[in-house]
């Protein structure tokens, strides 16, 4: 019992450290690569708690198996009266079964993980197909810049200081378009009620909660958004502080029911607020995600009057969007901070990243589990072949006999090499019909993360069955092969 459990325990400690190895070199490069967008990636490691987890399951697991042959094995048993080759034989058949189990097992929860997988797979490609409301997000440089009212108190002054860096900047070597916003897309935004002179309008009752977003002219064709209906803001219209206002395209729908009836309507965000004149429809903005449905918005001027019980008031707190190849480049930057101290020196650029980023980020739960999916699907992909090509290769060593007297019968080596690639395939078979049943129960699990795909999406669960059926038909042929190679008057004259 104590040489057993030895061995066991050896065997486990050696595998969670070889384990752990292979952690760390898998964590490397998942920050390396940014697959997973996720914040602060670069500070996961591999710490004593992490150390101490995979210790302890080496030594768990090491004691749970190992116990399991000394109970089996390591006890006095009425066999052994009975002479060694009934002994052998009996225990050669028992041990072949849980070689047999145990591959079935594995390959049952390789289909499991792999069949979430895929279907995260579908779900990231399904999301990637959404128009999240912008474009070519990858030429999009973004920062934010604040104007505090101890710099400058004048609302006027402040909207004429933003205009006056964004000119500046559009003058840059490589700039399309520049425009300024309150916050940027899939970064939230202020949210309040909105009145509306409408049929579905609720006089009576507080309207429902829509989001707010402060923008300046230009700012739709800047980011790639599609006006549905009606025009944009003018720098006259801001200036003037006439009372005009955009709105989404859903919100349009829920109130006119047709986007193109929208235009000449009269919103405002209080009772005591002026109207203001819906002049333009803009296409919907995934604006909390683009696995979330896309909120209803409205899009007022940076400088307005009699807004919300202020006289005048003006967005200090602006982000910058700049439409440029050079996006993303340190050149630019610098440029832009010059750009920006050519107006006001005290003025520094904050949280500079391109829009991208953003739009990465909002996919960064839906990779990071797509990820972790792949790697454990992946790694029991790996332990079940395994376990198929030990089977079939001990199964091989044990019938060396067999197959002397077979080829010296006259059996086609074809034959004899369909056997044994027959018997990985069972035991594959097998394991992949226990696999999908436990993936239809368990993956209904997923449904919070899965979009526009079905938890028993048959494309996923038919490629995964056939993915396994080929790995498993090349796992059983190599040692199938050695089969092929017996010398017949070798393997009689051995035994």
């Amino acid at each position: 019992a104590r040489e057993l459990l030895l061995e066991s325990l050896l065997l486990g400690v050696a595998g969670g450290g070889l384990g752990l190895a292979l952690a760390y070199g898998a964590l490397r490069i998942l920050a390396a690569s940014g697959v997973a967008h996720l914040p602060r990636i670069h500070e996961i490691s591999i710490d004593p708690v992490v150390l101490a987890f995979t210790l302890g399951i080496s030594l768990l697991a090491s004691l749970l198996f190992g116990l399991i042959p000394v109970f089996k094995y390591a006890r006095p048993r009425l066999s052994n009266a009975l002479g060694s080759g009934g002994r052998s034989i009996s225990q050669s058949k028992e041990r072949h079964r849980a070689r047999s189990l145990l591959v079935i097992v594995q390959v049952a929860l390789a289909v499991v993980l792999l069949v979430g997988s895929g279907l995260m797979i579908r779900t990231f490609q399904a999301l990637r197909h959404i128009d999240p409301g912008f474009s070519r997000a990858e030429e999009l440089e973004t920062f934010h810049l604040s104007i505090p009212e101890s710099q400058v108190s004048e609302p006027e002054r402040v909207i004429r200081m933003e205009d006056e860096i964004r000119r500046k900047i559009a003058s840059l070597a490589g700039v399309f378009t520049v425009a300024m916003t309150s916050d940027l897309p899939m970064e939230g935004g202020s949210n309040d009620p909105v009145y509306a002179d409408a049929p579905t309008a609720q006089v009576s009752s507080v309207p429902p909660i829509r989001r707010f977003k402060f923008v300046s002219p230009g700012y739709f064709s800047t980011i790639g958004a599609r006006l549905i209906a009606g025009r944009d803001l003018t720098w006259a219209e801001t200036y003037n502080q006439t009372p005009v206002a955009l709105v989404s395209e859903n919100m349009a729908r829920e109130l006119w029911q047709d986007p193109r009836e929208a235009i000449g309507k009269r919103i405002r965000p209080t009772l005591k607020d002026d109207w203001r004149e819906v002049i333009g429809v803009v296409a919907d903005l995934r604006d909390q995600g683009v696995d979330q449905k896309a909120p209803a918005i409205v899009y007022w001027p940076l400088l307005q009057k009699n807004f919300e019980s202020s006289a005048t008031y003006v967005f200090r707190s602006v982000a910058f969007v700049v439409r440029t190849p050079r996006a993303g480049s340190s050149a630019l930057l610098q440029d832009l901070q010059k750009a920006a101290a050519s107006v006001n020196s005290n003025l520094p650029l904050a949280d500079v990243k391109t829009l991208e980023s953003v739009y990465d980020r909002s996919l960064a739960r839906t990779s990071f589990t797509l990820v972790l999916l792949a790697i454990a699907g992946g790694v029991a992909l790996l332990l079940g072949l395994i376990g198929i090509y030990g089977v079939i290769s001990y199964s091989v060593s044990q019938r060396t006999r067999e197959i002397g007297i077979r080829l010296a019968l006259g059996a086609p080596l074809q034959n004899v090499t369909e056997m044994f690639v027959r018997h990985g395939l069972v035991l594959s078979g097998v394991g992949i019909a226990f696999g999908l049943t436990g993936a239809l129960v368990l993956t209904r699990l997923m449904k919070s993360v899965l979009y526009d795909v079905s938890s028993s999406d048959p494309l996923t669960y038919v490629g995964v069955s056939t993915g396994l059926v080929l790995a498993a038909t090349l796992a059983s042929y190599l040692p199938a092969r050695r089969a092929t190679k017996v010398d017949p008057v070798e393997a009689l004259r051995a035994e």
